[in-house]
């Protein structure tokens, strides 16, 4: 794989980026290391960026979604990068990566830029790629970066995790809405949208809004910001205008209250983190002695001849 060149990707030329988050992609150890001597390079020019992680269960019109709020960030001016996390398969390891033709009139926009990454891979999965990706996309550029999620799970907690907003969709459902997602995912939420508010479901998606609005009301919040309960129509851009707005405020309170860049330096010393153990592990697999030791350990722990914790101290010290 050729080089990148630098001055290229930071005038914002969307093939040197492609070709920058395909490096960042790439599993050999070799791209790897070129990988992050390009993020070394570009780290100047990061960060001023706004973050925002959009997730909801299949089905709820995230496509038909980011796509609508993503014209509208074109129109007031920003340039907008999605980065669309795909579910890889567990039993074939592909992924769809269809996110282009789901986005159609997103993707043909000069100012945007839309990346599909499956959620495969070693060292970090989803975070790892995403993260760097996300870096790639402000060297490049753009203003606003906003990471697709799969549906509700451990990608929600991930992505939460690396973003300045996190966004929930729902749909109106004012029978099971409460119980149909999971609480840890509701804590996570600085905002609820609620999509498809049209139609007949306009009612319906005003009771849902309500009952959001009680559900965080009892939780309480020990922040600056108490998480919001919109409604909107992605299909007829209703009321788009008014999310954004909402994140702009989000933001401008968060670095009012010194949180904004705070919560950023904490991500990323807890990323470093997470990193250590990781490259532990890893150094562990490729470790000749524990490759050998590892089998006898695990017949030891299986019959009880041994505790999982002098086991584990046992294969540690090997390094």
């Amino acid at each position: 794989m050729s080089v990148i060149n630098i001055d290229l990707l930071c005038s914002g030329n969307r093939r040197a980026l492609a070709k920058a988050i395909t490096l960042v992609e790439s599993k050999l150890d070799s791209h790897r290391q070129q990988a992050q001597e390009v993020l070394q390079q570009v780290l100047p020019k990061t960060g001023k960026s706004i973050r925002i992680g959009i997730s909801g269960i299949p089905g709820v019109g995230k496509s038909t979604f980011i796509e609508a709020f993503g014209l509208h960030l074109i129109e007031q001016g920003y340039k907008t990068a999605v980065l669309a996390v795909d579910p890889s398969s567990p039993v074939h390891g592909g992924s769809i990566l269809g996110d282009k033709t789901r986005m159609e009139m997103l993707s043909r926009k000069d100012d945007a830029f839309i990346r599909p990454s499956p959620s495969d891979g070693a060292l970090g999965g989803v975070a790892q790629k995403t993260r760097e990706t996300m870096l790639l996309c402000e060297a490049a550029g753009y203003e606003v970066v906003i990471v697709e999620t799969v549906g509700v799970g451990q990608s929600e907690y991930e992505v939460a995790a690396m973003v300045d907003f996190f966004l929930v969709l729902m749909i109106p459902n004012a029978g099971d809405e409460l119980q149909g997602i999971k609480k840890g995912i509701i804590e996570l939420a600085d905002a609820l949208v609620i999509n498809k508010a049209d139609g007949e479901s306009i009612n319906l998606a005003k009771q849902t809004q309500r009952h959001y609005q009680n559900a965080f009301h009892l939780l309480g919040s020990n922040t600056f910001w108490t998480p919001q309960v919109l409604t909107c129509s992605a299909l007829r851009h209703d009321n788009i205008d008014a999310v954004w707005g909402m994140i702009s405020n989000y933001k401008i309170d968060a670095i009012n209250n010194d949180v904004f860049y705070q919560q950023r330096n904490k991500q990323n010393i807890d990323w470093m983190q997470k990193l250590i153990a990781e490259m532990l592990e890893l150094k562990l697999k490729q470790n000749p002695e524990v490759v050998s030791a590892l089998p006898q350990q695990k017949q030891q722990v299986a019959s009880g001849q041994t505790t999982p914790y002098a086991a584990a101290k046992h294969i540690i010290s090997m390094l």
